[in-house]
């Protein structure tokens, strides 16, 4: 992306189409509704793998072909607390809940062929990773409190009815972090506790639902 290798980029209705400069010219087609979904004439492309003339297409479809910045290139790895308390005007609030949309994508359900599988698991690493970015960002309050159950409720929806393929527990172990930040939220923010109410009798995956509504006993205590 960043070696200028993107030419005759163009979008249409069904996504994105441009010829990459790589060993020679590769036509490459990414879907608008995937970005880790369409096709390129490399040998990679044609095996059914996301290569990287797929990526660099994506990511000029996303940047709009602007330089990446710094910030651009770093991801978190693991969701931690921001520590700042406030809250979202409605135009973050809009930005974040898209930015927590197009990250939901890569956690998609398996149906592929076995050779596929770890590219799989890559695209789930992938959206995590870009959702503890958005977690990490956040400022602690009762909303953004909100979005974090709703957003952990959705994915939990993915493992246990959406068919997604957690045998490495990335997505488990994903939501576990969260967990602990939302608790931190409770530490320093105690009216967060209340948007835990929504996790009572629900039973998720693997029961992490269960020290929230803890916390909502002790403070009724």
């Amino acid at each position: 992306y960043e070696g200028g290798k993107i030419t005759q980029f163009k979008e249409e209705l069904n996504g994105f189409f441009a010829v990459v400069l790589g060993t020679k010219p590769y036509k490459v087609y990414v879907s608008n509704l995937r970005y880790d979904e369409g096709d390129c004439a490399c040998y990679l492309g044609q095996n059914d793998v996301l290569c990287k003339h797929m990526v660099a297409v994506a990511i000029w479809a996303v940047t709009g072909g602007m330089p990446l910045s710094g910030e651009d290139k770093k991801l978190a790895g693991n969701p931690i607390c921001s520590g700042l308390l406030g809250g979202l005007n409605k135009e973050e609030l809009g930005a974040v809940k898209k930015a927590i949309t197009g990250s939901m994508k890569y956690i998609k359900p398996y149906n592929g062929p076995s050779r596929i599988w770890f590219l799989y698991q890559n695209s789930l690493a992938e959206g995590c990773s870009r959702l503890a970015k958005t977690v990490s960002e956040l400022p602690v309050s009762r909303q953004t409190a909100k979005l974090l159950v709703d957003m952990l409720l959705r994915i939990d929806n993915k493992l246990c009815r959406g068919g997604v393929d957690d045998s490495d527990g990335v997505v488990g172990g994903f939501i576990e972090e969260t967990v602990e930040v939302l608790k931190e939220y409770a530490f320093l923010d105690s009216s967060c506790i209340e948007t835990f109410r929504k996790l009572e009798g629900r039973e998720t995956c693997f029961g992490w639902e269960e020290e929230l509504v803890r916390l909502i006993k002790k403070k009724t205590l």
